[in-house]
């Protein structure tokens, strides 16, 4: 199951006790079941736990008691409430006073292990938004960014939006990073420090996607055998992101409008609205306009979703960040791997394919090939042979075929092109730098390069590109 291992049970009834410590161990959580609520408290003051389950009447100290004294041992430990005799009242009280969900008796333990894969998926979300805040140890989202030209336009775009309240509307090709601009847009608002929620629209079947964004009621349909909280809930004071916005269906798009007009939800089966406070970010690769055109996506939601729009450009339109991002996945997987000899960059021929690929996975595609690289290379530099045939070819494609011409008979040993190349571009390098009298910033644009791969060429090949710069440029080069 992951990251959630500890769970405390806490019940009077000894087979509700042995049937959760039996069915939560054999899918891997390490129980331990407790008869009532002082035995609990002793248990929280002696070690961390990462869910209670517990009952709500028990001898000495009953559930609600226990909820709120446990929260405050254990701020980050997720309760979940169960009760025999629990009302819409008393579900709505645990709720409000901490506890992550409500259930009701008698259950499946199945649902118990349902609730728990949802739990966990709130902690992996919570960890993650943790990470990305880390300064140090791992890439930041300005390395995962970029720093081409068209990244620096959408950034100065994402600082003016990120810390207001105005709902966003993020389109681009799959794989351009679309979520990552939504959580940077997430940590630089003042909800920073709340749940970041995603949803993938497209991914949950169209008869649960209602019930997955705004919760059920107990018995709204067949199996629901609890009430469920929605992930909109979830997201109360934080942000949501609904990727593949375009996918909602008719209903739920008629629930999601009332949520950005009204700031409420309707759960599923039930009477009560919930007031809920939550950025809303939406995410699509597809042409929202078209679908509005062809009705199959309501026009005043699309204007309710488009207050402020970011288009994430595809990376054949920034080429100058395919490197720098590369050499940030190659940290990423050396620390993932744990390689005895990490690698630290791509040979010229290797970065030569890699700038000549077009990459219509974008992002996501670089970011596979990079792992396959570090993956398979054989020594610290990943050369041609271990990045994906495809991206290879299409630097072999790509070469310009020129007619033949009367060439020298090179001596066996100039028969190397790939030394040629090297020679060819540190000859570039050091001419680039003699022309900007040493400017790495100004080289690196008469090379149609990004001034990060300057600076490891530089370092690669011992260039001094002060001693480079006071030379005469019209000077013959070595």
């Amino acid at each position: 199951m992951g990251t959630l291992r500890s769970i405390l049970v806490v019940d009077d009834e000894a087979s509700i006790r042995h049937v959760l410590t039996l069915v939560l161990s054999e899918h891997g959580f390490e129980v331990r079941a407790v008869s009532d609520g002082e035995e609990a408290l002793k248990e929280l003051n002696a070690r961390p736990y990462d869910v209670m389950i517990s009952d709500v009447r028990m001898p000495r100290l009953d559930g609600m008691a226990l909820l709120k004294q446990g929260l405050a041992l254990q701020p980050e430990l997720t309760v979940l409430v169960m009760s025999a005799y629990g009302s819409k009242d008393q579900a709505l009280e645990a709720v409000a006073a901490g506890a992550y969900d409500f259930v009701q008796k008698p259950f499946k333990p199945e649902e118990i292990v349902f609730t728990l894969r949802k739990v966990e998926e709130r902690a992996r979300l919570l960890r993650e938004n943790r990470r990305l805040r880390a300064p140090a140890g791992s890439a930041t989202l300005e390395q995962m960014l970029g720093g081409s030209e068209p990244m620096k336009a959408l950034k100065k775009q994402m600082q003016r939006v990120g810390p207001v309240n105005s709902t966003v509307l993020i389109t681009g090709e799959s794989g351009t990073g679309k979520e990552l601009v939504a959580r940077t847009l997430h940590e630089l608002s003042p909800r920073a420090n709340e749940a970041f929620v995603t949803v993938n629209c497209g991914a949950i079947p169209a008869g649960l996607i209602e019930s997955e964004l705004f919760g059920h009621a107990r018995g709204a349909f067949t199996d629901a055998r609890t009430a469920k909280r929605g992930l909109f809930t979830d997201a109360h004071k934080g942000t949501i992101l609904l990727d593949e916005v375009a996918e909602l269906p008719a209903a739920a798009q008629v629930k999601l409008l009332r949520v950005l007009q009204e700031g409420e939800v309707r759960p599923v089966g039930e009477n009560r609205v919930e007031k809920v406070d939550v950025r809303v970010i939406a995410a699509t690769l597809r042409d929202l306009t078209r679908l509005v055109e062809r009705g199959e996506f309501r026009e005043d939601l699309y204007f309710r979703l488009n207050v402020v729009q970011l288009q994430v450009p595809p990376l054949r339109e920034r080429r100058d960040d395919v490197l720098s991002l590369a050499a940030t996945f190659v940290g990423r997987f050396n620390r993932a791997f744990n390689r005895q000899e990490p690698v630290t960059g791509f040979s010229v021929e290797a970065q030569a394919a890699l700038l000549a690929y077009e990459w219509p996975g974008n992002v996501r595609e670089l970011e596979n090939a990079v792992e396959r690289a570090v993956l398979l290379a054989d020594g610290a530099v990943v050369e041609l042979d271990a990045l994906p045939e495809r991206v290879v070819a299409r630097k072999a494609a790509a070469a310009p075929v020129r007619p033949a011409v009367a060439v020298p008979t090179p001596k066996e040993a100039e028969y190397s092109l790939k030394r040629a190349m090297v020679q060819l571009e540190e000859r570039f390098i050091r001419a680039a730098l003699r022309k900007t009298r040493g400017n790495r910033t100004h080289a690196a644009d008469l090379l149609e390069i990004s001034h990060r791969a300057l600076l490891y060429k530089i370092k690669d090949y011992g260039i001094d590109p002060d001693a480079e710069g006071a030379l005469d440029p019209d000077a013959p080069l070595p």
